[in-house]
C-alpha cells in the first residue's frame, strides 16, 4: 500500500499517512511557466495498491487535472490498483439538469477520472448520493456524520437542541444527526432567486428558547446560512451553530460569517484552510484524517468499509 498527495491538501495527507504509519510517496507535482501540470512520481510503484489524495478545491480545475495526471502517471508505471481519493468532490453541485442546454458536469469529471485509469474512487459527503452511480468503477461514499455528531454531544450537554436543516433538499441528513443526538427538527423553506444568493421563506417547526444547529454538506458563499441564522433568531432561538462538511468559503463567506447571527461554524478538514478561516474566532475544524485512514486501509485489506458507520 503506498499513499501520494497532489498540492490540494497536503496537511490532511500528511495527517491520513501518520494516522496510518506510511509514508507518503516521493512524487513531483508542478507547474510548468506556462501553467501546464507536471507530475513525477520518484520512486517504484509497480504492483502497488496505490491511494492518491486530493480535494478537488479551489482552484477546482488545476487540483482536478493534478489528479487526472497523477492517475495517469500511476498508471503507466504500473500500479496495481489506484484509488482516487477525493475527499471533496468539485462539480457535485452540478449533478443534473436545472434548465435546457445546461451540463451534468458531475458525471463529465466522473468519465475523466475513470479514463484516466482509475480503478475506485473513495469520496465523503458527496453532495448527492446518487454521484455514485455516475462512476462505472466501485465508488465509496464515507460520512462525517459521526465525527460531527460525537462533537455536538461533546459541546452541547443541555438537551436543548434542535437540528436544522436549512433547506428542504437536506432534510434526510438533518434527520440523521437529530436521531443521533436525540434532538428536535427544524426545517427552512427557502427560495433561491440566483446561485449564490437565497431568502428565507418560513421556518417549519418550533425553535423559540432552543439552541440551534444547522447541518449541511457544503458552504460556499455562506449566504443561505447567515439568512438561515438570522431567520432562526427572529424566530426566538436562543444560539444558532452550524455544521458543515465542507467548508469552500469562497468570495466574502468569512466576513459573512463573523457579522452574522451565527454563534460557530464547525467543518472538517476535507478541503485546506485559507488563512481567513484559519483566524477566523467563529470558524472550527475538526479532521476527517483517521476516517479516511481507516476506510482506505479497510480497502487495501479487502474488508468492510460500510461496518465503520454500524
Amino acid at each position: 500500500m503506498k499513499v501520494l498527495s497532489g498540492n490540494s491538501n497536503k496537511p490532511l495527507a500528511e495527517a491520513i499517512t501518520t494516522y496510518l504509519n506510511l509514508p507518503l510517496t516521493k512524487a513531483t507535482v508542478k507547474r510548468f511557466s506556462d501553467q501546464e501540470v507536471f507530475v513525477e512520481i520518484c520512486e517504484n510503484i509497480r504492483g502497488e495498491d496505490l491511494f492518491i489524495i486530493q480535494s478537488t478545491s479551489f482552484p477546482t480545475n488545476d487540483h482536478l487535472m493534478e489528479l487526472l495526471i497523477c492517475i495517469d502517471a500511476a498508471r503507466r508505471a504500473s500500479a496495481r490498483r489506484i484509488t482516487a481519493v477525493i475527499p471533496y468532490f468539485g462539480y457535485a453541485r452540478q449533478d443534473r439538469k436545472p434548465g435546457p442546454r445546461t451540463p451534468i458536469s458531475a458525471k463529465l469529471v466522473a468519465n475523466l477520472i475513470t479514463t484516466a485509469g482509475a480503478d475506485r474512487v473513495l469520496t465523503l459527503d458527496l453532495h448527492a448520493g446518487q454521484i455514485q452511480g455516475f462512476f462505472d468503477i466501485p465508488t465509496d461514499n464515507l460520512f462525517a456524520a459521526p465525527a460531527m455528531t460525537r462533537d455536538l454531544l461533546e459541546n452541547f450537554t443541555d438537551g436543548n437542541l434542535t437540528i436544522v436543516s436549512p433547506d428542504v433538499g437536506g432534510v434526510v441528513r438533518a434527520r440523521a444527526y437529530a436521531k443521533r443526538v436525540d434532538a428536535r427538527l427544524a426545517i427552512i423553506d427557502k427560495r433561491r432567486e440566483q446561485a449564490g444568493q437565497s431568502e428565507v421563506m418560513n421556518i417549519v417547526g418550533d425553535v423559540k428558547g432552543r439552541t440551534c444547529i444547522m447541518v449541511d454538506d457544503i458552504v460556499d458563499s455562506a449566504g443561505t446560512l447567515c439568512n438561515a441564522a438570522g431567520a432562526l433568531k427572529d424566530a426566538g432561538a436562543i444560539a444558532v451553530h452550524a455544521y458543515v462538511t465542507h467548508g469552500v468559503l469562497s468570495g466574502e463567506a468569512v466576513n459573512r460569517i463573523e457579522k452574522s447571527s451565527l454563534e460557530s461554524l464547525v467543518t472538517t478538514d476535507s478541503i485546506m484552510a485559507s488563512k481567513d478561516v484559519q483566524n477566523s474566532k467563529k470558524i472550527r475544524r475538526i479532521s476527517v484524517a483517521s476516517l479516511i485512514a481507516e476506510a482506505m486501509h479497510r480497502i487495501s485489506e479487502e474488508s468492510s468499509v460500510s461496518s465503520l458507520f454500524d
